[in-house]
């Protein structure tokens, strides 16, 4: 199976120049916890969570008018590719520990995102070893 075959096409998205309450109304309109930060014709730079804004924006007395830039997760953002295979994409997703992995062609361009959920749902079986690396406990997330 492949990422295409489970990820979710063309996610709403912000970008960098827009207030975090952009992104905050498109998480609770589609229920997500995820919006990718693109520019120009749709090149991700970078990726704002719910706990980005939390964390970020709330928590330093900003109120929802700061900007995506100052509170979005940027630099060294991992993706994979739409023919990457379930198993490769499951695998960056463990040794990230992260929830969720955004999917890009060779431009960088946005194409979707797939999410622990897409994998539970689509591919059940493979899911469980994956989850479970995902949620292991660790340092390097919690700062």
């Amino acid at each position: 199976m492949k990422a295409n075959e489970v990820m979710t096409k063309n996610p709403s998205a912000v970008s960098p120049e827009q207030i975090v309450r952009d992104a905050a109304q498109i998480m609770k309109r589609e229920n997500v916890g995820i919006v990718p930060v693109v520019e120009g014709e749709g090149r991700l730079v970078g990726v704002v969570t719910d706990r980005d804004i939390a964390i970020r924006c709330i928590a330093d007395g900003k109120n929802g008018d700061c900007l995506v830039h100052d509170v979005m997760s940027a630099g060294e953002i991992v993706t994979c590719n739409p023919d990457d295979d379930l198993d490769n994409v499951m695998k960056c997703m463990g040794q990230e520990q992260v929830r969720r992995i955004p999917i890009v062609d060779e431009r960088g361009m946005l194409l979707g995102i797939v999410s622990q959920a897409d994998v539970v749902r689509k591919a059940h079986e493979r899911a469980e070893p994956a989850v479970e690396e995902i949620s292991a406990p660790t340092r390097r997330h919690s700062q």
